[in-house]
């Protein structure tokens, strides 16, 4: 199937008898995921929702309580990862999963069965050695999953989309800060950026690390010596920009002050 952006309809059809392809738009499924120009709705999701109802009817009501926290370990916590790979999901879609994953740990494939939940949810989800079982948070793990694509993003990694963010966005030394831009994907990859700073030393080169707001060196030198950065002329300069400058006293307001010096 051939999907094509901008293309009038005429070269749309002669590109199409060229490949012998039917011609597709947007949205469309790809491997399963719903793609399209903007984010995807809680409704896109929905065949990921029905894939945990099915597996929950299919639940045994023979398994034993080590056996339901497999299931829900191993198959329930599983069918949403591929998704969360590459997606935000919406709080609604994680709200629905973990609502077939506590049914099945605690009242099996019986819908009408109406038993109590053994404990709070919150601390089901919790480490083993914080006095949970184990259960993992999918908020959380949907988080990590995306954090992946700053390693490849700051390490500049060979990757097509990689080349065309930096490219597109990033141009002329500038680096991702506060400021959300770009496709709905790369904005919502942006909201967890601070975590991944914040886990992470971002350094290669200095390309791709601000001198003052990154943990290049430990503290963040904005906290370290924050009487300095008072007379930063440029407060987003990356680390590679400062340390080959001309004149590094350029890079401040003079006179420095008392503390500052």
């Amino acid at each position: 199937m051939l999907v094509l952006i901008n293309i009038s309809e005429e070269n749309t059809n002669h590109l199409a008898a060229t490949f012998g392809c039917s011609v597709g738009s947007f949205p469309f499924t790809y491997l399963g995921l719903p793609l399209g120009l903007s984010k995807p709705r809680v409704e896109d999701f929905m065949p990921l929702v029905n894939r945990c109802e099915k597996r929950l009817i299919s639940t045994s009501l023979f398994l034993s309580q080590a056996g339901k926290l497999q299931m829900v370990n191993f198959v329930f916590t599983s069918l949403p990862s591929f998704f969360m790979c590459t997606f935000h999901l919406h709080t609604t879609v994680i709200n629905q999963v973990d609502k077939y994953r506590k049914h099945c740990l605690w009242r099996g494939s019986d819908e009408s069965n109406r038993i109590n939940a053994k404990a709070a949810w919150e601390m089901v989800a919790r480490p083993k050695i914080d006095g949970g079982i184990g259960v993992l948070d999918l908020k959380t793990q949907n988080e990590a999953l995306l954090l992946k694509n700053f390693h490849k993003f700051f390490n500049k990694a060979d990757i097509p989309w990689v080349k065309l963010i930096w490219e597109k966005h990033y141009s002329n030394n500038r680096l991702p800060n506060h400021t959300k831009k770009g496709s709905f994907w790369w904005r919502d990859l942006l909201k967890v950026l601070h975590k991944y700073k914040g886990l992470a030393t971002v350094v290669s080169d200095g390309s791709s690390c601000f001198l003052w707001d990154d943990g290049w060196k430990g503290q963040p030198l904005r906290l370290a010596l924050p009487e300095l950065y008072s007379f930063a002329k440029k407060p987003n300069i990356s680390l590679k920009c400062a340390a080959f400058a001309s004149d590094q006293y350029n890079l401040f307001m003079l006179p420095l002050s008392v503390q500052a010096f």
